[in-house]
Order: structure tokens, then C-alpha cells, then sequence
């Protein structure tokens, strides 16, 4: 996609805020899909983004999850539920925003582009990196928030924005494709890569082997809860929102727990070049599952509580495999700012795979302790 120039942003921006009304845009954040800029207005700042088309082939998809899910959230927000689901917390969801002439959730720019911009939540931040123990229960808790208020939304309401997404099985495949046809020269980095991934095709479908079971259903889903899209309150450090909506969709529970602790308890987090040094740290997981289980554990089954640590290894070890068929593919769907950039990433990942592996028993231990732990005294 091309870069727009200040000018151009502005004029985009003006379409949903009005001629005159904009200050400044400003990129904002650093997603590797969606382009993303902080508006400033006369008014409220708000957020602009540019989906990524070749990503979200649908984006009117996205846009109406989006819809769907706000008006779901915002009347629990507003109900008898409140109280007992935040107690006194702030929370709040990012709203579209509609453009003034149209009354579109989104604009079109004159290169084809689609735009949509949505509210500013403001005095928050994102960490890319975990500081401790209380940081990563708030983590959980902002999760298992999200997964609260949107437990009794049917699946059905939402599309599946993005078909094949977190279904190991099919990445796979796309990695043996990638791997046939890449241009890429090999390299040590490169054969430690197909080797790690090799010794664990077996592991690709557990998840999905337990969904045709019977044993974890399909709820309605983040996608991508990673630990910088859970906003933080400046001031008291409380989650009070997650951001990047654009993956909602129908999917196992499984995806977010595990990607939530993939990415919260790796504290050299996921550009780190110490590939050696990698670790999966217990102590915040401890603190991150007891964060989540206290708001959201009410709704999940045995089978769900007991898959969690499985979820944790195969979030992993499916985003290096993404990372690693990217890199392969010329780094054609994650931004990267060289050329080995994603093939890094990605022995990032398969180095916290393994350290999740070494203590797996471990991790089950804690998990059933903290499920046979009352709700409130989790909280």
C-alpha cells in the first residue's frame, strides 16, 4: 500500500469529521496489518485506519462485527449487569464512527482504499512488554472482561471475517506450500525452523481433533488479544479496553487464552533477537490466568479449563509457523522492516514453544488449582 502524505490523510480524516475540523494525523501504534493514525479534531481525538484488503477481503465483514459487537457491549454496559461485571471499573469498547455525508461506517478514499475511523479511549496506554505479576493479572482480567460481557452472544451473529484463521491444520499446509515455492535462500536460521516444525505436525489439529468432539465449543471471540492491544488505564493501571477488533468472529476461547498468554509471558516480548534467552514465565501466567478465571471463569467448561495449557504451546507454535511461511513468501501478510525480520520472529516463537513444553506439567498443575479455586476468591 502506498505511503499518503499529510495532506491526503487530513482530507480522508475530514470525511468522517468535517472540512476544517482536522488538526493533525499522526501514525499511531505498530499493528502488522491495519495502517493506524491518531486524528486530533477540534473535538475528541479519534482513530483512523486503513484496512488491509488483501488481509480482510471482506472488510464490510468486519465493519458489521464491529457494529454487532458494540451494540451487544454497550447494552450490557448500560443494564442491571454493570455493577457485578466491573465493579466500578472503567471499560469501555472502541465505537465507529460514521462519515458526515453518508452515514457510512466507512469512507473510500480516490485510490480505492477503505478507511473507517473509530473513538479515541482515552488516558490508556499498551505495553509491548510485561513489567510483573499485577500487570499480568490485569491483562487477564481486561480478557476475561471481553470474553464476560460477550459470552452470551450467539457465534452466529458474527461472521467469520477471516475463514482459517487460528486453524493450525491449514497453516500448515500453507507452510509445506511455502516452502516448495519459496525464493527464499536457505540458512541455518531457516533449517532450525523446518526441523522445529517438522518433529510437531502432529500437534497442528488437537484443538480442532477437540472441537469435532465435542469437547470445546464455538463461542464468539477477540482473535487477536495479544498483550499491546489490551489498553491500561494511566492512572490506576486497570484494563479498560481491547483494541483491534477487526478479527471478532465465532472460534474457540482456546485462540485468545492462548495467544493472551503466548504474548504476556515472554517477558524479552516478540522482537527480541536473544533467541536463546526466551522464556515462558510461570509466575506471570499464574497471574494472568488468575486475573482471567476470575472474571470469565464462570462460563467455561472442564474440558475448556483443561486445554488451556495445550492452547498456550499451540497459539505459539502456530504463530512461528505463520512468521516462518511469511518469511518464506517474501513477508506478504506481516509488515517487517528487513529482510529477515520474520524468520526472527518467528525463532522468537518456537523458542517460547519449547519453553512451554519444558513446563507444561507444570502449567497444568497451576491451572487446576486455580480452577478449583472459588470465582470470588480468584478476583
Amino acid at each position: 500500500m502506498a505511503q499518503r502524505s499529510d495532506a491526503e490523510l487530513i482530507a480522508i480524516a475530514e470525511a468522517f469529521h468535517g472540512p476544517g475540523s482536522v488538526c493533525s494525523v499522526a501514525p499511531l501504534g505498530n499493528g502488522n496489518v491495519n495502517d493506524t493514525y491518531l486524528v486530533r479534531t477540534q473535538g475528541e481525538p479519534a482513530v483512523l485506519q486503513r484496512l488491509n484488503t488483501r488481509v480482510f477481503n471482506q472488510p464490510q465483514l468486519v465493519l458489521q462485527n464491529l457494529q454487532v459487537l458494540g451494540e451487544h457491549i454497550q447494552q450490557k454496559l448500560e443494564g442491571s449487569e454493570r455493577h457485578s461485571l466491573l465493579s466500578g471499573r472503567r471499560w469501555q469498547l472502541p465505537q465507529l464512527v460514521r462519515t458526515l455525508d453518508q452515514q457510512q461506517t466507512w469512507h473510500c478514499c480516490e485510490a480505492g482504499e477503505i478507511w473507517r475511523t473509530i473513538t479515541y479511549v482515552p488516558d490508556a496506554d499498551c505495553v509491548d512488554v510485561v513489567e510483573g505479576p499485577a500487570q499480568a493479572r490485569e491483562l487477564g482480567i481486561g480478557l476475561g472482561l471481553f470474553h464476560q460481557l460477550i459470552s452470551d452472544l450467539p457465534p452466529a451473529a458474527l461472521a467469520d471475517t477471516l475463514e482459517g484463521f487460528h486453524i493450525t491444520p491449514l497453516y500448515l499446509e500453507g507452510y509445506h506450500k511455502a516452502l516448495v515455492n519459496t525464493e527464499q535462500q536457505p540458512s541455518e536460521a531457516s533449517e532450525q525452523c523446518i526441523t522445529f516444525i517438522r518433529e510437531r505436525e502432529q500437534l497442528c489439529d488437537l484443538l480442532e481433533r477437540a472441537k469435532e468432539r465435542g469437547e470445546l465449543p464455538v463461542r464468539p471471540i477477540h482473535g487477536d488479544p495479544k498483550i499491546n492491544n489490551v489498553l491500561l488505564d494511566r492512572q490506576t493501571g486497570q484494563a479498560v479496553a481491547l483494541i483491534d477488533l477487526d478479527t471478532v468472529k465465532p472460534g474457540l476461547v482456546h485462540y485468545d487464552i492462548g495467544d493472551c498468554l503466548r504474548s504476556c509471558c515472554n517477558r524479552l516480548g516478540e522482537e527480541t533477537l536473544e533467541f536463546d534467552a526466551v522464556r515462558f514465565d510461570l509466575e506471570l501466567a499464574e497471574a494472568i490466568l488468575e486475573g482471567y478465571l476470575g472474571v470469565a471463569g464462570s462460563f467455561l467448561s472442564e474440558s475448556e479449563l483443561r486445554y488451556i495449557p495445550d492452547a498456550a504451546r499451540l497459539i505459539s507454535f502456530e504463530l512461528g509457523l505463520r512468521f516462518f511461511s511469511d518469511y518464506l513468501c517474501g513477508s506478504t501478510y506481516f509488515k517487517a522492516d528487513r529482510p529477515r525480520h520474520n524468520l526472527e520472529r518467528a525463532l522468537v516463537q518456537f523458542a517460547l514453544t519449547a519453553s512451554i513444553e519444558a513446563q507444561l506439567p507444570a502449567l497444568r498443575q497451576l491451572v487446576e488449582r486455580l480452577a478449583a479455586q472459588p470465582i470470588a476468591s480468584r478476583s
